[in-house]
């Protein structure tokens, strides 16, 4: 295949490289052990631990793990926390004992937490105390044996510790009551101390992740990502931001949770390579204490969504914030506006580096380069060692330029399949190459664009309507604050558009909407129904649930 985009990478990074490097994560993770081991790693409620303490205190998990719980390489954990430090502790203990890592959503209500420990085969859990009552409602109709609750402030220093789960528990009433037999963190990190416990040997090929799409457009599906797919895709971001990371020298920011993927492979992983320490945001969507994290922190890299970017910019004290020191923001997960790319090089001066990927690609098959070049509304380019083409519905190789068709990807990144689900596997993978869903345009540099998903895309009388291409129009309106385009059934067209609004501004009316698409939209592309909201529904991730405002 001519990979005519490896033209316009940047110079220190490599069209191709050593993906089979290192035979599993924890050869990484070792060598930065080795190599930063009094560097800080991770810093959540502003309190740190060292890469080296992060090797001891996973070591005296993965003991307790193994000679505690018994388990034996290959069971399954699941891990349903938000970003505190018991998270990296328990990864990186679950990779020693050789066990494959379950990621959970916290914000999963009991049923989905049924199907994907059922779905999964999860023996083991580590749940967050303010969801062990949904756990309690249906652990007898799951397989799991061991359940460990752990409260945020677990692994923070004494009074620390302890003012903040009393403030959870007591005053703010966080946690309902549950009666589950549990060890607690307490409990595992004693017993494990004497740190007996026997990595078994682990091969590129063994799974290290049963990764759980997002289910925003239907069931959850367990991605089967192996310490290979993982280890790519490090290496990859790693090549990538070879213009600007220094090794020992970066702080980044870690808002996005690190049980989804894009979080897991930048920064828990992809950053220990250049030694950075990762500040854990708790609550990204509580924005004043997020910008009190910012104002008291000299970051250096961003990591976030649209969303998220959004409502930063829209924070009363932003301008208190220093991002003197910031060189990278990078946006993922769903499609960065036009109106908040331009308004976040205004206000800090650095431009948002959009990318591209999925669970199923571990997660990040594009980018745009970090070197100045990028361009605005792409997802920029495929990085190394990686192919993409685009596909019309019949199948064929769309070579055109500019001329919209299927995303198809291959690479090393590139998932196993889905877990037991050999004919959802067959649809999604064909012939090496990984079927998107996602619509995309090629430009003649090799500069890909997303137009939108194929499930996504609005019907009006024969023509597609792209969800993206209305909401960038409509969010430029300046008493918009946030805005998502979604079909609405019509007896006349099939399909006609409806754009959920929150407004910056109550003046607001439908018809200045309608009247100020009208202005860059052909007619059948322009909303025929506006509905205000006081907020969009959200995954936890910041991705705009469009089934959920279908339904209104």
């Amino acid at each position: 295949m001519n990979k005519i985009w490896t033209k316009l990478y940047p110079k220190q990074v490599p069209v191709e490289i050593n993906v089979d490097e290192y035979s599993n994560i924890l050869e990484i993770f070792n060598e930065s052990v080795g190599k930063f081991k009094n560097t800080t790693a991770f810093i959540n409620f502003g309190c740190a631990i060292t890469y080296g303490e992060l090797d001891e205190l996973s070591s005296q998990f993965a003991d307790y793990l193994q000679n505690t719980l018994n388990l034996k390489k290959g069971d399954r954990i699941a891990i349903q926390l938000p970003n505190v430090l018991q998270f990296p502790i328990i990864i990186f203990g679950a990779l020693k004992a050789g066990l494959v890592i379950v990621n959970t959503n916290p914000l999963y209500t009991a049923k989905e937490m049924k199907h994907q420990f059922n779905d999964s085969g999860t023996t083991t859990i580590v749940i967050l105390a303010q969801f062990a009552y949904l756990l309690e409602e249906i652990l007898p109709e799951t397989s799991i044996k061991n359940v460990i609750v752990t409260q945020v402030g677990d692994q923070l220093p004494f009074i620390k510790k302890h003012l903040i789960n009393f403030v959870l528990r007591k005053v703010k009433k966080m946690v309902p009551a549950y009666n589950l037999k549990h060890h607690t963190w307490s409990d595992v990190m004693t017993a494990g101390k004497n740190k007996k416990f026997t990595t078994p040997s682990s091969q590129s090929s063994d799974t290290a992740f049963l990764q759980y799409t997002g289910g925003t457009t239907g069931v959850s599906k367990g991605a089967v990502l192996t310490h290979r797919n993982i280890i790519a895709n490090s290496l990859q971001i790693c090549a990538w931001m070879k213009p600007k990371l220094v090794e020992g020298n970066e702080l980044a920011i870690a808002p996005l949770p690190l049980y989804h993927i894009f979080s897991l492979t930048v920064c828990c992983l992809g950053f220990m390579k250049y030694g950075a320490t990762s500040v854990l945001i708790t609550n990204p969507r509580d924005i004043p204490a997020f910008i009190k994290i910012l104002k008291s922190t000299k970051f250096t890299v961003m990591t976030g969504v649209n969303t998220l970017y959004n409502a930063i910019l829209n924070a009363p004290n932003i301008k208190d914030v220093d991002f003197s020191h910031l060189k990278i923001s990078v946006a993922g997960a769903m499609a960065l506006q036009t109106t908040v790319k331009e308004k976040w090089l205004k206000v800090t001066g650095t431009h948002v580096i959009e990318g591209y990927g999925l669970t199923e690609t571990s997660p990040v098959a594009c980018v745009n380069p970090i070197d100045g070049t990028d361009r605005a509304g792409s997802i920029g380019l495929p990085v190394p060692n990686t192919d993409v083409k685009l596909v019309d519905e019949a199948g064929n190789d769309v070579t055109a330029p500019d001329t919209p068709g299927e995303i198809c990807i291959k690479g090393p990144q590139v998932m196993q399949g889905y877990y037991n689900k050999p004919e959802e596997t067959a649809k999604t993978i064909k012939d090496g190459w990984l079927l998107t869903g996602d619509i995309g345009t090629m430009d003649k540099d090799g500069f890909f664009r997303i137009v939108d998903r194929k499930k996504d895309m609005i019907l009006v009388s024969g023509f597609n309507v792209y969800p993206n291409e209305v909401e960038d129009v409509i969010a430029s309106h300046p008493k918009v604050k946030e805005v998502a385009a979604v079909g609405m059934a019509s007896e006349h067209s099939g399909e006609v558009v409806k754009v959920c609004i929150v407004k910056s501004d109550e003046s607001l009316t439908e018809q200045e909407v309608i009247d100020f698409a009208k202005k860059s939209l052909t007619n059948y592309k322009v909303p025929k129904k506006v509905v205000f909201m006081q907020e969009l529904p959200k995954t936890n991730v910041g991705k705009i649930l469009r089934r959920a405002l279908r339904d209104i």
